[in-house]
């Protein structure tokens, strides 16, 4: 059975960024943790999910996504200052939740869902950016098809509509800690660090 769309597919990868000689592995998906989805449900990169189209049981891939193909590139006017009183509850800062690098959950005027990265924590504001954290990273996927089966309604219907998490159809629980790169938090789904 060949990729397409509505197939489960659980993939092995590496993910390194940058070019070169440069490149830092970022995320490792193992045949113990595979990352599994469903294709064609947009829970994934677009371009992504062209280079695996069609592959089968054991194939290998080994493909880059360069800034436009991913997460764009890095804009400096994502990165904002907000109202620190909009961060605290009862007049105080909650330190657990908002400190410099953590991840948090937040939602725009027109209620879109959103993370945002904290940081900086002023007196008065806080500076918080909302690029995705890949942006303007070229992205190196070399990786092998550990499964393609048909899935089940089950698994299609949890995508469209996640018991909790973040509603981006990854059934993960944005925000929780949980990281995946090229699909669930942070990655396909832009929620987070993946």
């Amino acid at each position: 059975m060949k990729i397409s769309t509505n197939k489960f597919v659980s993939l092995s990868y590496d993910l390194n960024v940058g070019e070169g000689e440069e490149r830092e592995l970022m995320e490792r998906a193992t045949t113990e943790t595979p990352l599994d989805f469903i294709y064609g449900t947009n829970s994934m990169l677009e371009a992504f999910e062209n280079n695996i189209d069609g592959l089968a049981v054991g194939d290998s891939f080994d493909f880059v996504l360069t800034p436009d193909q991913a997460y764009g590139e890095y804009d400096d006017e994502h990165v904002v200052d907000l109202p620190r009183n909009i961060f605290e509850q009862d007049g105080k800062l909650n330190e657990e939740v908002i400190f410099e690098g953590n991840m948090v959950p937040m939602m725009d005027s027109n209620g879109n869902r959103l993370n945002g990265s904290v940081v900086a924590v002023k007196d008065d504001v806080i500076t918080m950016d909302f690029n995705h954290p890949l942006a303007g990273e070229t992205l190196n996927f070399t990786g092998k098809v550990l499964t393609v089966r048909e899935s089940t309604p089950e698994e299609i219907a949890a995508i469209f509509a996640p018991e909790g998490g973040c509603g981006c159809g990854s059934g993960c629980s944005c925000g929780d800690g949980e990281e995946e790169m090229a699909g669930g938090c942070g990655s396909g789904c832009g929620c987070g660090g993946h």
